[in-house]
């Protein structure tokens, strides 16, 4: 899809409930779809997961959104997080979980304080939530035409990420230990599986393949990004296994795919973010890669991301959950605004993802936006109710 059929991180996801090719997530959007199909309501139900700090300020927002687009929409609140720790003992409540299970399509996510510093029985509810529900992948799209590279030139962006996200460092298996000098020595566990690096490559070659499909030039690039010369075992299973799942695909032509080194990436998503498409990666790289693109974008604040799974999808912007901010109204909220328009077109929602992309997109022409965007000066309330009068004209 070219940058002028694209603009903004919401649509870049959203023709995915429009093409006749296969979805980003065939499994997690139809099996969602058959629960909401089969449920009383004609609307999907959705769990939303304020979290900690500005996510009790930018979810409402995107609860208004939703509200706005699909009247009527079933909406569920939970908990979860170190606030939610530190008042019941446990940051991801169990009925948390069982109602997104049993009864929801998919969910919103906030943010979560998780402590720099070891805290007895905690756990990031985050993490937690990836695997309860088996959301393998994180699609992480950033898109901006007026981008600038590393020398000054406006060569615009029009990238996704995908991350995995259920291993990695992430399966958080350390232990600490004590060498015969009486120095501390820690370990880390990272877990690279043949089973998980090959879905994470299969949806991202699905999602190259329909990017190829919906341009002109009837081609993408697939970037797999690892550390094989030094992490040659982890690393490089997961490179030989994106390579032989390419492979399997029949090697088509109409993606490329080439290899990258995780430091090397970094440097040339600022120096050519044009030359970027899709980008698959392990969970920690992936998780620094997205962050660091964001700045492309302009602010953490107009990332979104959704998390996707076999049965669930779970929206959640991109950025941290800001406490330095929190509470004084200043929280950007596109991020989950966005997020939430990702969640709709993975639920076959296209035309109510597409309004509230487009909504966004005039808001921002106007120059409506939070001061984390450069000569922004208004309110979290001030840009979401924009966005709820531009969805509304």
């Amino acid at each position: 899809m070219s940058s002028t059929a694209m603009t903004s991180s919401a649509r870049a996801l959203a023709h995915v409930a429009r093409t006749t090719c296969t979805p980003i997530a065939p499994l997690a959007t139809t099996a969602a779809q058959r629960r909401h199909q089969s449920s009383s309501s004609s609307l999907p139900t959705i769990g939303l997961i304020p979290g900690d700090g500005i996510g009790h300020e930018v979810i409402p927002a995107a609860r208004r959104i939703l509200e706005t687009v699909l009247p009527g929409i079933p909406l569920v609140d939970l908990d979860a997080g170190f606030a939610t720790f530190e008042r019941t003992g446990t940051a991801l409540p169990p009925s948390t979980v069982q109602v997104l299970r049993d009864q929801c399509q998919g969910a919103l996510f906030g943010a979560v304080s998780s402590p720099i510093h070891k805290v007895a029985g905690y756990s990031s509810p985050i993490v937690q939530l990836r695997k309860e529900l088996d959301l393998y992948a994180n699609v992480r799209p950033v898109v901006n035409k007026k981008a600038f590279n590393a020398s000054g030139e406006q060569v615009g962006c029009d990238l996704v990420i995908v991350r995995e996200n259920t291993e990695c460092l992430y399966v958080k298996q350390e232990r600490l230990e004590t060498d015969a000098n009486g120095e501390s020595i820690a370990f880390a566990t990272r877990q690279i599986s043949q089973r998980a690096s090959r879905r994470i490559t299969e949806t991202a070659l699905r999602l190259a393949q329909q990017r190829a499909a919906a341009r002109t030039s009837g081609t993408s690039l697939l970037t797999v990004v690892h550390k094989s010369n030094v992490l040659s075992v982890t690393d490089g299973l997961f490179r030989e296994t994106a390579r032989a799942v390419f492979a399997a695909a029949g090697s088509p032509t109409a993606v490329k795919i080439e290899d990258q080194l995780v430091d090397s990436m970094v440097y040339r998503l600022f120096r050519a973010p044009d030359s970027v498409d899709v980008v698959v990666a392990p969970n920690l790289y992936g998780d620094i890669l997205s962050d660091a693109a964001a700045a492309l974008a302009g602010s953490l604040g107009l990332v979104p991301s959704a998390n996707v799974g076999p049965s669930f999808v779970m929206g959640e912007p991109v950025h941290g959950s800001a406490p330095d901010i929190a509470g004084k109204g200043v929280a950007n909220p596109v991020a989950a605004i966005r997020s939430a328009g990702m969640l709709l077109a993975h639920l076959g929602y296209a035309d109510e993802a597409t309004r509230i992309d487009q909504a966004v997109e005039t808001v921002m022409a106007r120059g409506i936006a939070t001061p984390d965007v450069p000569g922004g000066k208004a309110s979290t309330n001030d840009v979401t109710s924009a966005v709820v009068a531009a969805l509304q004209a």
